[in-house]
């Protein structure tokens, strides 16, 4: 598979958490080219290791076993957590708890670049009528969408504080090809996923930046042009699906708050309490 991201420079080890997820499985075998060695992490399944792999099986909320995660690693690309809307007390211990455990893991081990996986539910109360740029206020949809705040501000306190960079990815949705007509303002590629991570990885000069994950869709709410010192520049675009996306979903319910914010169902979902 050619580079999408075609660089000569690789990583002595990169550590990719959540890497069992449905974008940890495509980045697994696509970091391999960027680097010696390759840590897998995450609590479910990831299979034998292959040549240049390290699994290191570790639950986000276990500090002991996260911190032995980050040792010997030139840089981390964490994905890991839950990344779906639930309950705030099924979110907490992986995606904040454990997001402060990575942080921290990094801190003592003197690792000085994470790409965290945030998430377009930052900023999902936003309408589809609005484009939104990387510093507008967070307007997250849920409790999902407000780990994902608090891991941006985390990131942005262990670089104020501690020197460690941070590019803060708000992934819209990286899948095959878009699934209904939000998705054709919101969908990545995963070539152009590979090239998003791959570019945040090597800029020589991150500080705390914040970029939105999308490709070069026609329709779009996001604006990253204050991240172009990333380097990311999307290839692909969601236009190719568009008559099929369409015919599928041609009209939309403007009452519908799911169908006219930039989080989609998630801005609908809760109460969770019984």
């Amino acid at each position: 598979m050619p580079a999408a991201h075609p660089t000569p420079l690789r990583f002595p080890r990169l550590l990719l958490t959540g890497a069992a997820g449905g974008l940890g499985k495509e980045l697994r075998r696509r970091l391999k080219a960027y680097c010696d060695v390759l840590r897998l992490s995450d609590i479910a399944d990831l299979g034998v290791a292959g040549p240049g792999e390290e699994v290191m099986p570790a639950a986000l909320e276990n500090k002991a076993a996260v911190d032995a995660l980050l040792k010997d690693v030139s840089a981390v690309v964490h994905l890991g957590g839950i990344s779906t809307e639930h309950s705030f007390e099924e979110i907490l211990p992986a995606n904040i708890t454990g997001t402060y455990h990575v942080y921290e893991g990094a801190r003592r081990h003197g690792v000085k670049r994470i790409i965290f996986a945030s998430s377009n539910h930052v900023t999902g109360f936003y309408r589809q009528d609005e484009v939104v740029g990387t510093d507008v206020p967070m307007r997250p949809d849920g409790y999902y969408g407000l780990s994902k705040a608090f891991g941006e501000n985390l990131a942005q306190f262990y670089w104020d504080r501690y020197g460690i960079e941070t590019v803060s990815l708000r992934i819209g949705s990286s899948f095959p090809e878009p699934r209904d007509r939000r998705m054709l303002g919101t969908w990545m590629s995963y070539d152009d996923l590979e090239r998003l991570v791959v570019s945040s990885l090597t800029a020589p000069v991150v500080g705390h930046s914040v970029i939105y994950g999308i490709s070069d869709n026609a329709t779009a709410w996001y604006d990253n042009s204050k991240a172009r010192h990333i380097g990311y520049r999307p290839q692909d675009s969601s236009e190719r699906f568009r008559a099929a996306v369409e015919a599928r979903q041609p009209v939309i319910d403007t009452k519908d708050m799911g169908l006219i914010h930039h989080g989609g169902g998630f801005v609908k979902q809760g109460p969770f309490e019984s």
